[in-house]
């Protein structure tokens, strides 16, 4: 059988989506299985084994009619027998209409009845720790097999020297030498995911005072003046355990540092994703208008959601998230730093004793 699965845009999304492929290439071990994706996210699945071919969906290609319609032909060249738009929007669908596949797979919208030949709603509700993110994409595989499991661990696959060359940085430095590393995750995907810079440098001041570790930041030379702006905003002795030199040039660069660390805090999003991929424990912060029980994948004592349903559950009661969105500044000043704080110090001790 030949596979095709398709899931576009960002890279939490990406790397989440990938269990298919492995779901799929674990049913059916002599199948091919393609995944399409954005270029840009490539890095979370290179070297990936149950993935036989990777197709891009370039930024040259969505600004091009023609060259999406080249796109669908060659989609439709590779004659899938099985389609799985994870993606489920008007674009991905007609890919996946293109490709005359006997079977196609996606969630039910207004516009993909005519795409699909089988279509799933969302669970409101999770049923196991792995989170809805993980549960709706598996739900998809039912058409084909209803003995596919509930859930698969997304995985990230570094090699050998990807982790030597990390190493050697952090070696340069002597900061593993120099107890705890911890990776933070400075900034969430945009400035309505990310908590407030001030009450961030609380929060690193308490993990400092509490671990004297050693802290390196998750940033792009494009967002120096935030991070900076961070730096300044904690304490003196703070300062001394952040080594802003120390940072990943590119996607994979970051993946192979964060592998080295004891884990990683701060705002929820992709490199929390990549983090729990990699068995690293993650404390995350929940932006107020984001659903936690879609995206606190695997939540335990090692993977902590901290959000303001955690403080304030009658908001979330009937959510408006529009609502949540265009407040979020003053839905974020009500997460105090001194709740997550204390639940950092629980998250602490528990991790000590891996």
């Amino acid at each position: 059988m030949k596979f095709l699965v398709i899931q576009q845009k960002m890279i939490g999304d990406v790397l989440t989506s990938s269990i298919l492929c492995e779901a799929l290439k674990m049913r059916f071990p002599e199948s091919e299985v393609h995944y399409l994706i954005n270029s840009h996210t490539a890095a979370v699945v290179a070297h990936h084994p149950f993935i036989d071919q990777l197709i891009y969906y370039t930024p040259a290609i969505e600004k091009s009619s023609r060259l999406q319609k080249q796109l669908r032909q060659e989609l439709y060249d590779h004659t899938y027998d099985v389609v799985i738009d994870v993606y489920s929007k008007l674009g991905s669908a007609r890919m996946a209409r293109a490709t005359k596949a006997k079977m196609i797979i996606g969630y039910k919208k207004w516009y993909t009845h005519t795409a699909y030949t089988h279509s799933y709603t969302y669970n409101e509700v999770a049923q196991t720790e792995a989170g809805l993110a993980i549960e709706n994409r598996m739900k998809l595989l039912q058409a084909i097999d209803s003995n596919f499991p509930a859930a698969i661990k997304p995985k990230i696959y570094l090699t050998a020297a990807e982790i030597a060359f990390a190493k050697a940085q952090l070696d340069q430095h002597q900061l593993l030498q120099k107890g705890s590393l911890f990776m933070i995750g400075v900034l969430g995907s945009s400035p309505d995911k990310t908590y407030p810079l001030e009450q961030l440098a609380h929060i690193l001041d308490a993990l400092v005072a509490e671990t004297s570790g050693q802290l390196l930041f998750n940033y792009i030379p494009s967002q120096l003046e935030q991070v900076e702006a961070l730096y300044h905003y904690c304490k003196a002795e703070t300062k001394k355990h952040i080594h802003l030199e120390i940072y990943g040039k590119s996607l994979r660069e970051f993946m192979a540092l964060t592998y080295h660390c004891k884990a990683l805090i701060g705002n929820e999003g992709g490199a929390v994703n990549m983090a729990k991929a990699l068995e690293v424990p993650t404390f995350a912060i929940f932006s107020p208008w984001i659903k936690k029980q879609a995206w606190a994948l695997y939540e335990n004592d090692k993977n902590v959601a901290v959000h303001l349903a955690d403080l304030y559950p009658e908001y979330y009661d009937r959510p408006n998230y529009k609502k949540l969105k265009k407040k979020v500044s003053s839905y974020y000043d009500q997460l105090k730093s001194s709740y997550v704080i204390a639940r950092l110090q629980e998250f602490l001790r528990v991790i000590e004793q891996i």
